[in-house]
């Protein structure tokens, strides 16, 4: 986990809100600069030191085994939940062996994470059926958040799958949101503003937003782009929409949620370009904050957003071509019909289906512990 990660960092603190209020003790064990234990909102909090992985922007990992097994053994979990499944893939042994039911969550699909990494199609695949036929042995169950997520597990036969969405605060993001100023920092009226919330890594393939801006520029579109989040291709995208006079803003990380919350209410139309994303969590906001998104016909997305959003090849030139189409849609129908998609994913539900994973049920204050392994 990086400190500007977003998706993975809200969906742990919205589990862990919903396992605390159904009655259960969630801890959370999570690489950091430094050891802390904290009582936070969401449960307790252990962050263990982790090396920072080169090239990834600040994430950080947990390699420390025998450390870790220590404090995951003295915690005396009823259950275990880890979402990572690389550097923690371990740990199902390790919960065998304990007899501790053990859930891994699915975040990302190996193979496509594989392939945006340049990894070729047939060798993708290979790797990660062999990868997933490991994890579907070692654990009880494998939570997928879409039937996207599902499929690379049900190529292999494994049957111990379970299907459990994710969700969005629905109160904290919300078309009232939406603020003119704002707007006017970034566009002028004859302008479209498009929005990406994103971190800025390989995977999440950013550069096809930049690539869709300069497509409808071409168009003679008057579009600008507002980038927020950060990571290791910052720097080569800011060159590259300054060598091409694209008009792109920067923002970095933002921590201010509801910062983040109006800029996702102010856009016209919002970009999730990723071709790896198993739910996408920052394009339901936009659509719970009534802005319709444009998705990656690779990703998982397309079966989240619905007619809400528009599906798009991973090219610039079809981005526009779904942007385009996004526009042409009533103004107040196509954010009204986002609101209503992003409806069907509260966060209520999410936390059901997770504990129903874990064999949960709501019990009395301090039933049951849930320590959890993150990226």
């Amino acid at each position: 986990m990086a400190p500007a990660s977003g998706g993975l960092r809200t969906a742990l603190r919205e589990l862990g809100r919903g396992y605390r209020a159904a009655g259960h003790e969630p801890v959370l064990i999570v690489p950091g600069e430094r050891y802390t234990d904290r009582d936070t909102e969401q449960g307790r909090v252990i962050t263990l030191p982790g090396p920072e992985l080169p090239g990834t922007g600040g994430y950080r990992v947990l390699l420390d085994r025998r450390r870790i097994a220590r404090l995951v053994a003295d915690l005396a979990p009823d259950r275990l939940e880890v979402s990572d499944r690389t550097t923690l893939r371990w740990t199902g042994t390790w919960a065998r062996r304990a007899r501790v039911p053990a859930v891994m969550v699915s975040h990302e699909t190996a193979d496509g994470v594989l392939r945006t990494w340049g990894v070729p199609d047939r060798l993708s695949r290979r790797t990660a059926d062999a990868l997933n036929v490991r994890t579907a042995h070692t654990y009880a169950r494998v939570v997928c958040t879409t039937e996207f997520a599902e499929r690379e597990f049900l190529r292999i036969g494994a049957r111990n799958i379970v299907r459990a969405p994710l969700g969005v605060d629905l109160t904290e993001r919300h078309p009232a949101l939406r603020a003119p100023a704002l707007r006017a920092r970034y566009a002028r009226e004859d302008e479209t503003l498009l929005v990406m919330c994103s971190r800025l890594s390989v995977e999440k393939r950013p550069g096809t937003a930049l690539d869709a801006l300069e497509a409808l520029r071409r168009r003679g579109v008057r579009a600008v782009l507002v980038v927020a989040g950060d990571g290791p291709l910052r720097a080569r995208l800011e060159q590259r929409a300054a060598e091409r006079a694209l008009p792109v803003t920067f923002l970095g990380h933002l921590s201010d949620r509801p910062l983040l919350g109006a800029l996702q209410a102010t856009a016209d139309v919002c970009l999730a370009p990723g071709p790896a994303e198993t739910f996408g969590l920052a394009a339901l906001e936009a659509l719970a904050c009534g802005t319709p998104v444009a998705v990656s016909a690779s990703s998982a997305l397309p079966e989240v957003v619905g007619s809400a959003g528009a599906v798009a090849a991973d090219t610039g030139e079809a981005f526009a071509d779904a942007i385009t189409l996004l526009l042409e849609r009533c103004g107040t129908g196509r954010r009204e019909a986002a609101r209503a998609r992003a409806e069907c994913f509260g966060w209520g539900t999410a936390v059901d289906s997770f504990l129903a994973a874990h064999d949960a049920t709501v019990r009395a204050p301090h039933a049951s512990r849930l320590p959890g392994g993150a990226t």
